[in-house]
């Protein structure tokens, strides 16, 4: 069987080539996001977003008419794909209606990478 060809590696700027079933050089490991199938982490309902997680979002949609918060607060208009927690459950924060948010993909994304960081 021949060998599949070397890849870059995903780091922004890296030119290090990575054999095949890896996504980063040596040097930058450390960013692979470990992926965990559902049995390891449980699945969507396990987790807290069932069907009462469905109710409870459709219901926040509504409260705030389908649009994205954070892009209301900066002057934009913007459809919300999705609920969000304004503090994270990981950081304390609840599933009450106060700390849930509309919010678009693009808002709820750069959020997300910016609680990474902390």
């Amino acid at each position: 069987m021949a060998k599949r060809p070397l890849k870059p590696c995903k780091h922004r700027g890296c030119g290090a080539l990575v054999a095949d079933g890896k996504s980063y050089c040596e040097q930058h490991a450390d960013e692979a996001v470990k992926w965990k199938p559902d049995t390891v982490r449980g699945n969507r309902h396990a987790r807290g977003y069932g069907t009462a997680w469905d109710k409870l979002r459709q219901r926040i949609l509504r409260r705030d008419s389908g649009l994205c918060q954070p892009c209301l607060q900066a002057g934009r208009v913007t459809v919300a794909t999705a609920v969000d927690h304004v503090i994270s459950k990981a950081r304390g924060g609840t599933d009450c209606d106060e700390n849930l948010q509309a919010i678009c993909r693009v808002c709820h994304a750069a959020k997300t990478a910016r609680e990474r960081l902390r």
